[in-house]
């Protein structure tokens, strides 16, 4: 039985905003210190500390935005610990994880030199558990103040004098959790402090609903959005919004269960099953979330952001770093799945920073010493973005389930945009191990009359690059695409990612 994909190209929809394809950065195993800063003085190629060879790689693959410094880590950073002379910061211990020794020597500027690297924008979480409110304020002037005001003269005496810009702020990570564990009526009226300072700054944030907690999601907005008791869209719609976007955070792992989460390498198919499974349940939580804001935000103005998403396994006792996972096909065909969804979520998802960029968790890049390779993942992220920017065409997808055990999914998962120059783009997952799907992509309001394709794959579902063999995974052309009228016709292989140029 065939996969049929019907692409609506005489119906377009809003534009896919880049930020979809946002990272995150936070303080914890070698994600920063030596994943991205090494210092002037060492032997690895770097400028002002940064590595080279990571800036290059992530300005290939067009970064748009930095989510910094946590995580976990930012409830417990005071930015004035990260600025000024590095010999001069005071050490201390990451405390959010295992009390790993930290420096400080990365902070604010370094960082803010680090997304000028890679052309992207920043992301600052701010801190709410430790912090306050004033604490925030005066990092933002800091970061954002002229240089005659008293913050501006401070941040040009340690080497910066022109203001950054800082488009998002998130006022406080996980609150329910390690960011304070809060009620969501007690969070929502912290975050009204915040709001009283912050607004005028940039794109504020809600701290992030875990998982399908859609009642998080309902009370913040019934008592952060609203001033009255009872309130209506009508409310809304009268008054510019008090919150720029909502947040989840959402982990995939093999079933449900944190302290058994699986092998990142050497696993069963049915571990395969339920990690597709519980990343396609995306689909799911980002409607009813989605759904939620519908009520009292018809216009669609308070974006989505799934401010952490990826893999996390269970980590061997042998890892180099704390977080530290190998990256496979696995995850490359999840990261697939998850783009898809938010993609054809755009209408409500304007942001997503998948966790981590280097060494840690779903990671784009690994490092070891001077070393570098860039994993599976970041493939995908390579491969899909061509979307970034793209008007979103509808795409429906009608074939056979892959099944295993008591998991029941669509075989194949796909997202379509145009881009400025007219072309079409259609992202093509096979979650299936086993069986290739011969599909056929039917194009309505337009004719394709060239098709050219490139596809990630290997033969085991825990293929993956090492540093020997770094390029073990690697997207390749895909091959025996026939086209026909308005249809295109391809084998898409067992465990694949495929991406499509119509023309």
């Amino acid at each position: 039985m065939e996969t049929k994909i019907t692409i609506r190209a005489d119906a377009p929809g809003v534009t896919i905003d880049p930020n979809i394809y946002g990272q995150f950065v936070e303080h914890l195993g070698r994600g920063v210190y030596e994943g991205i800063w090494v210092g002037e003085h060492s032997k690895i190629p770097n400028v002002r500390g940064i590595r080279s060879d990571v800036v290059a790689a992530l300005r290939k693959i067009r970064v748009p935005l930095v989510r910094w410094p946590g995580g976990c880590f930012a409830e417990l950073y005071h930015w004035h610990d990260g600025v000024g002379p590095r010999d001069q910061r005071p050490r201390g211990i990451n405390a959010a994880w295992n009390d790993e020794p930290e420096t400080n020597a990365f902070g604010t500027n370094e960082f803010m030199d680090f997304v000028e690297q890679i052309g992207a924008k920043p992301f600052l979480a701010v801190n709410v558990t430790s912090g306050s409110p004033g604490e925030a304020q005066a990092w933002l002037q800091y970061l954002t103040g002229p240089e005659e005001s008293a913050a501006g003269k401070l941040r040009a005496s340690h080497g910066r004098r022109q203001p950054y810009q800082i488009p998002f702020i998130g006022i406080g990570n996980e609150t329910w959790g390690c960011g304070g564990n809060m009620t969501a009526e007690y969070y929502s009226d912290i975050y009204r402090q915040y709001l009283a300072v912050l607004r005028p700054y940039s794109t504020l944030i809600v701290a992030d609903a875990n998982s399908d907690d859609y009642a998080w999601t309902e009370k913040i907005l019934q008592k952060a959005l609203f001033r009255h008791a009872e309130p209506t869209p009508l409310a809304y719609i009268n008054r510019s919004p008090q919150i720029g976007m909502m947040s989840i955070h959402y982990y995939t792992l093999a079933g449900n269960d944190w302290s058994n989460k699986g092998a990142a390498v050497g696993f069963p198919e049915r571990e395969w099953a339920l990690a597709v499974e519980r990343a396609h349940k995306m689909d799911e939580i980002i409607a009813k979330h989605s759904a939620i804001i519908d009520k009292v935000d018809p216009e669609r103005r308070i974006g989505l952001s799934i401010n952490e998403w990826g893999t996390w396994w269970t980590a061997p006792k042998d890892a180099p770093s704390n977080l530290y996972q190998q990256n496979t096909l696995r995850d490359a065909v999840i990261a697939g799945l998850t783009l898809n969804i938010f993609q054809n979520h755009a209408e409500r998802v304007r942001m997503a920073n998948v966790a981590q960029m280097v060494n840690v968790l779903q990671s784009m890049i690994l490092t070891r010493g001077s070393q570098m390779i860039v994993t599976p993942t970041y493939h995908v992220f390579d491969l899909y973005q061509v979307h970034q920017s793209g008007s979103l065409l509808p795409a429906e997808v009608t074939g056979p389930d892959y099944t295993f055990d008591n998991v029941t999914l669509p075989a194949i998962s796909a997202s379509a945009s145009r881009d400025s120059k007219g072309a079409i783009h259609v992202s093509i997952v096979n979650l299936d191990p086993n069986r290739a799907a011969r599909v056929v992509t039917q194009v309505q309001g337009a004719r394709a009359r060239q098709a050219t394709g490139r596809i990630l794959t290997a033969d085991s579902m825990d293929a993956r690059p090492d540093f020997d063999r770094p390029d073990r995974v690697m997207p390749v052309p895909l091959q025996g695409i026939r086209v026909s009228d308005r249809s295109i016709d391809v084998t898409v292989p067992a465990k694949s990612v495929v991406v499509l140029e119509l023309r």
